[in-house]
């Protein structure tokens, strides 16, 4: 996501305007980011909403316009922290509760393609998709930080790095064992890879 390192500096100087110009575009990816760490929609919003009232509050404090970008997933990995820790148990978050594809708020990745696919093939990846997320949260939650950051949100290791604080190489360890993890809990629900869309 490119913007003008001038649309920070005048956000960090208390320009609401500018504020409000951030939060429009990097919104859907804090709620993407959110939605796969939870697969619930209402603590997706959530933290999002916290995320981007504490980017705000804190602009002001961002030394470095370039280090944005890993200064808000910052603040978004903590929110998911600390509200994963209310939740005495992640596992016991209802599935059901996954936001619904016609919804303007969705995620990008239920959205890709859909006018174009006919109804069963349709249902089909929608099921693919929600398996998906399931199996994302039988990962510990520091597997499941990295693998969406990295596969899901694009993020290079570098940048999970110092958005963690944490070095490259316990970031790769981490994605290592999370998709190896992803792969073993996928085979025991006789899940291939030529039955998914997404390449393990």
């Amino acid at each position: 996501m490119m913007h003008a390192d001038s649309l920070i500096t005048r956000a960090r100087e208390g320009d609401q305007v500018a504020q409000g110009r951030l939060v429009q575009l990097w919104y859907k990816r804090i709620y993407n980011y959110c939605y796969k760490f939870f697969m619930d929609h209402d603590l997706a919003m959530e933290v999002s909403q916290k995320t981007f009232i504490a980017m705000c509050r804190n602009m002001h404090a961002l030394q470095d316009t370039g280090r944005f970008k890993s200064w808000l997933y910052t603040i978004c990995v903590n929110g998911c922290r600390e509200e994963a820790r209310k939740l005495k148990k992640l596992r016991a978050i209802p599935l059901d509760q996954a936001s619904n594809p016609d919804d303007e708020n969705s995620p990008r990745w239920e959205k890709s393609s859909r006018r174009y696919e006919n109804p069963e093939r349709q249902y089909q990846q929608q099921e693919l998709a929600d398996l998906l997320q399931q199996c994302l949260l039988e990962l510990s939650a520091e597997q499941r930080e990295v693998v969406i950051m990295k596969e899901y949100e694009g993020l290079k290791f570098r940048e999970i790095a110092e958005i963690l604080n944490i070095s490259e190489n316990t970031v790769k360890s981490r994605m290592y064992y999370g998709l190896d993890g992803l792969k073993r809990i996928l085979e025991m629900k006789n899940i291939t890879k030529e039955t998914l869309s997404y390449e393990l």
